[in-house]
């Protein structure tokens, strides 16, 4: 399996080397960590050169952070950018649940990496939350141009679903899945994704799966429990975790080219 989403530059991994013998360990041979930042990215790329060919790395700045986007930023971000082990742009896009940066700042800073993936011709791992009339709009401006496009950890509705799909996007799932009190309703989702557009990750230290028997103390989710995502996946598709785990795989393979 591959988790297509983790936050490994977070100050809740210290223990690396750990993480990826335990995630190895159930079959999560390789992951993609997320650039958030250009400290993150930066970093990210840093432990994807130590793990090669267990870790990859995407290049970009959260909306949270795009306050932080410049000049400078912009240049360094486009350098990293052409490194082999960078296999995305992004995670960008929208967050107006938050407005961490102001709502204009965030549109500028967005435009600016689907702009850099359309120069690299990178996937874009997108992030939206809160935001899905502006973001849709600010996407179809670029429709025609933009490389494959995954919308990562979504847990938005069936009708948005259905407009990231006919756009032609793909969709990430997270652990977000299994907390049937917050989103039941993406057993519905589930349900209609086709299994060539699915890819599934743990956004870890986020997310932590709620179908965890024994859930660790501190509530820290990882790349090993990435396997209790692709069960409850499976059991709301009707398909058999096997089937869940080599298509969510071959798909990621395809689609960062790895």
């Amino acid at each position: 399996m591959i988790d297509i989403g983790i936050n490994l530059i977070n100050k809740r991994f210290p223990d690396i080397p750990e993480v990826i013998e335990r995630a190895k360990f159930v079959d999560v041979k390789q992951m993609i960590l997320t650039g958030t930042s250009l400290v993150a990215t930066q970093k990210s790329l840093q432990w994807a050169q130590k793990y090669p060919k267990t870790f990859y790395a995407t290049a970009g700045v959260h909306p949270h952070h795009a306050k932080d986007w410049d000049d400078v930023v912009e240049s360094q971000i486009e350098k990293i950018a052409a490194s082999p082990e960078i296999v995305a742009i992004g995670e960008c896009g929208l967050d107006f649940d938050r407005d961490f940066s102001p709502r204009p700042v965030q549109e500028s800073c967005f435009r600016a990496q689907l702009a850099l993936a359309i120069a690299c011709q990178k996937p874009l791992f997108l992030h939206e939350r809160a935001a899905f009339d502006r973001f849709v709009g600010i996407m179809t401006e670029y429709q025609g141009k933009l490389p494959k496009s995954v919308v990562h950890c979504f847990t938005g509705s069936v009708s948005e679903a259905k407009t990231y799909l006919d756009m032609g996007f793909y969709i990430g799932l997270t652990g977000a899945v299994t907390d049937e009190r917050r989103f039941g309703h993406l057993k519905d989702v589930i349900k209609m994704i086709p299994t060539d557009r699915l890819m599934v990750e743990t956004d870890a230290p986020f997310m932590l799966p709620k179908n965890i028997r024994n859930p660790p103390a501190d509530k820290r989710n990882e790349p090993c429990y990435l396997p209790y995502i692709v069960r409850y996946i499976a059991t709301h598709s009707q398909k058999s975790e096997k089937t869940i785990m080599e298509n969510t795989t071959k798909v990621t393979k395809a689609f960062f080219d790895i």
